[in-house]
């Protein structure tokens, strides 16, 4: 039995990906009858891979003993460290768009670095449990998870992803919180982070594009910053109420990437500044749920989980929502749940799954106390 936070959650995660399976068909249409003879192949596929999704959140990560997650940890993560070095083989990795970031044959393709996320999130949290009597030792507790999410995210940055690596960093900084960390040290290594990212940026071409793209989005409109001016024009030309339902013009060739990472510009264009205010705010009601759930947790394991998950789904929102309007520097990652990609919706399902089984633990405990009182209660009436 769901507590009301996980009942509640279960809706949004159905009503986010229903969304997005619409949008995936209207931003995908045009792309999918130039690529495969077929508006339908791009949405199919999604569709598949919904039903996936959604087997494992609610059949297989919903009953899976938090146990099992504890034993695999350690070798979930070597498992997804392997195939991320694999990736980055010349030969081995299914290239696209410059970027060797799938594994895989054809249509069965996996994305390593979406895995990563939840390999995280399970060995962190299963790591700062098992030594949370020596949090305030920083070298014990921070420094060797840190070290291993270091080594996950150069492999990331290798592919090359830079937007993947900083919702790594996000997940990392939300469970040494979570975990009591000192602040000094949270501090110290929040603003190395942010260092380490702008050098990032230099170093490369066209991340230093981006980075100026996102000060001057119109002044490159025709070369570096034409994703985003298009973006802009694409939310803006939504009005209020959008120009209705696969009415949208940018996904005709002008708008790079609709179904992926700049889905949320074919869904303010379609719905107007309504729709994407309702994304926004379901995101933000799953972030409140996902944390209400950790506050509810009956132990440090499984509320740390539930704060790695939920910091990753709202904090990946918030990065990719804040480049596609521009607010935020554009990292190419999707839109959780949204955008298109097998990988990433079946990752995602899991980790929901794994929150729902939180909530479900939970309320167990709660409810067990009662029932225990009424039958010693119970028995002492009858002596």
């Amino acid at each position: 039995m769901l507590t009301n936070s996980g009942k509640i959650l279960i809706v949004l995660v159905l009503i986010l990906s229903t969304i997005g399976l619409i949008v995936v068909l209207s931003a995908s249409s045009i792309t999918s009858i130039d690529t495969y003879s077929s508006q339908w192949t791009i949405f199919s596929r999604q569709l598949m891979w919904m039903i996936v999704g959604v087997f494992l959140m609610s059949v297989v990560a919903l009953k899976i003993p938090f146990s099992f997650w504890r034993k695999i940890s350690r070798m979930f993560l070597v498992a997804v460290m392997v195939l991320l070095v694999l990736v980055i083989i010349p030969g081995v990795a299914t290239p696209l768009q410059g970027a060797t970031r799938w594994i895989g044959y054809g249509m069965f393709n996996v994305q390593p670095s979406e895995l990563m996320k939840l390999a995280l999130v399970v060995f962190g949290a299963d790591f700062l449990d098992r030594r949370s009597n020596y949090i305030d030792n920083w070298r014990y507790s921070v420094v060797p998870l840190t070290i291993l999410t270091v080594i996950a995210m150069g492999l990331v940055v290798k592919e090359p992803d830079l937007g993947t690596s900083i919702v790594l960093a996000v997940i990392l900084m939300s469970l040494l919180t979570a975990a009591g960390v000192n602040i000094k040290v949270l501090i110290t290594m929040t603003l190395s982070g942010i260092v380490s990212v702008l050098i990032l940026a230099v170093v490369q071409p066209y991340r230093f594009d981006r980075l100026l793209t996102f000060i001057h989005p119109f002044a490159n409109s025709s070369t570096s910053g034409y994703q985003m001016t298009q973006s802009l024009i694409a939310l803006g030309s939504g009005h209020i109420f959008g120009v209705g339902l696969g009415a949208s013009a940018s996904k005709w060739g002008f708008l790079p990437n609709p179904q992926t990472d700049f889905i949320f510009a074919v869904i303010g264009q379609e719905s107007g500044l309504i729709g994407s205010l309702i994304v926004i705010a379901l995101f933000g009601i799953v972030g409140f749920m996902g944390y209400k759930i950790a506050k509810e947790a009956n132990d440090n394991f499984t509320a740390l989980l539930a704060v790695g998950i939920t910091t990753w789904i709202t904090s990946q929102a918030v990065i990719n929502i804040g480049g596609v309007i521009g607010a935020l520097p554009v990292t190419g990652i999707p839109l959780p749940l949204v955008s298109f990609g097998g990988s990433s919706l079946v990752a995602e399902m899991t980790a929901f799954g794994i929150l729902l089984a939180i909530s479900r633990s939970s309320k167990i405990k709660k409810t067990m106390p009662t029932k225990l009182a009424k039958r010693i209660k119970t028995s002492s009436g009858m002596r």
